[in-house]
């Protein structure tokens, strides 16, 4: 029995470049809390970091860098 080739029909697309694989959000106005730890040679390690988004998070192709908010609803249900 020949095996069938397995096509997913609803990934996300860059409509300019046809990218499919890389993209990445842009937050504006957020708040970002670092809290480190001192080491005994007088270094710093991170710990912990929380933020916080108190503006508009936009969507954007990462390869030709075109604004996709028209697709961030969709992308970000699929964020897992």
């Amino acid at each position: 029995m020949a095996s069938k080739e397995t096509q997913i029909v609803n990934l996300l697309t860059c409509p300019f470049c046809h990218n499919d694989k890389d993209f990445f959000e842009v937050a504006e106005d957020a708040l970002i809390t670092t809290y480190y730890g001192q080491n005994e040679d007088g270094s710093f390690t991170a710990n912990d970091q929380n933020s916080e988004i108190l503006g508009n998070v936009k969507l954007f192709c990462g390869s030709c860098g075109e604004n996709l908010d028209a697709f961030h609803e969709r992308f970000r249900e699929m964020v897992f």
